[in-house]
């Protein structure tokens, strides 16, 4: 489980997001980070809140200091998402 976890979260990939130029408040997280947590709660069955801290630490083990979306920013980016398992 450990790998199938380390390549989840890849220190090259963009957790934080990027600037969008327009007026107001920017999002805190990228589309990847939001989409990551997502998956982890639709594959684990999960509220929200337990999400961020599974998640939490799951980024504990794989040794990244990467700070965690709180369930109110979870909630409110996944209207915007669409999340599948994906499994076969």
């Amino acid at each position: 489980m450990f790998t199938c976890v380390r390549g989840w979260f890849d220190a090259g990939m963009d957790w934080e997001a990027k600037p969008s130029g327009r007026r107001g408040r920017q999002k805190a997280y990228s589309d990847a980070a939001i989409q990551v947590c997502l998956t982890v709660k639709v594959l684990f069955g999960l509220p929200l809140r337990q999400t961020a801290g599974f998640v939490e630490r799951l980024l504990e083990l794989v040794r990244l200091d990467w700070a965690v979306p709180d369930f109110s920013t979870l909630c409110r980016r996944q209207k915007t998402l669409s999340v599948g398992a994906g499994l076969s």
